[in-house]
């Protein structure tokens, strides 16, 4: 029988997200830390361990400058993926530091070719990728390049318009969404428009993880 991810022609997808009990996955200033519990936390890097690779945005590189490790539990490292189109994550950035060769940015050609050539030195695989009517890299397309490269289990932690993108163009097949029990009152919404679509999922489970709790089902 042919893999899940060879019937899709593209990875199975896990989609993640930390949230506030009114919605929130930061605060309107941007601030996404420590939402959630300790607990929580490594669970979330042992759901990066069962992972081929994590994907994040630029947008949660600059205002966040993760690591997208497994630091806190045991396991091989993901490798990590970044949706850059214009290639504006910073040289210096944490998650290229020790482990350059096992990234992957995802750009279009509005990505300068000097910036590329400076990432590729340090061993970083660019994939310059079409662009879609908002210019940003085509989903669909690196999916299908990421099976290529045998990365079969995808685990998606981007920020609200990377969530809203994958939901709205049906490319996850799994939710999990770990809820702290903490109102901010004004944030950025953990889901934005997905253009009269209503997702629903089965399967679902609900468990706590510290003083948080998870809601996991399919898409």
């Amino acid at each position: 029988m042919k893999s899940a991810a060879k019937r899709l022609a593209r990875p199975k997808v896990t989609l993640k997200f930390a949230r506030t009990l009114d919605g929130y996955i930061a605060t309107k200033t941007g601030d996404s830390k420590w939402i959630s519990s300790p607990q929580s936390r490594r669970f979330a890097h042992r759901l990066r361990s069962r992972h081929d690779a994590v994907l994040v945005g630029v947008n949660t590189v600059l205002k966040d400058n993760p690591r997208l490790d497994v630091r806190l539990v045991r396991g091989r490292n993901p490798v990590k993926i970044i949706l850059d189109s214009r290639l504006r994550t910073p040289l210096t950035a944490r998650l290229l530091q020790k482990d350059a060769k096992r990234t992957i940015i995802a750009v279009t050609h509005q990505a300068s070719p000097r910036r590329i050539k400076q990432f590729e030195k340090l061993g970083v695989r660019i994939l310059t990728l079409p662009g879609n009517r908002q210019g940003k890299v085509d989903l669909k397309v690196l999916l299908q390049r990421l099976t290529q490269l045998r990365i079969n289990k995808l685990l998606v932690e981007g920020g609200s318009k990377v969530i809203t993108t994958f939901l709205r163009e049906k490319l996850v097949d799994r939710v999990l969404v770990i809820t702290a029990p903490k109102i901010i009152g004004r944030g950025i919404n953990s889901v934005g428009v997905l253009q009269g679509k209503r997702i629903r999922l089965s399967e679902v489970k609900v468990f706590q993880s510290g003083e948080d709790f998870v809601v996991e089902g399919k898409v």
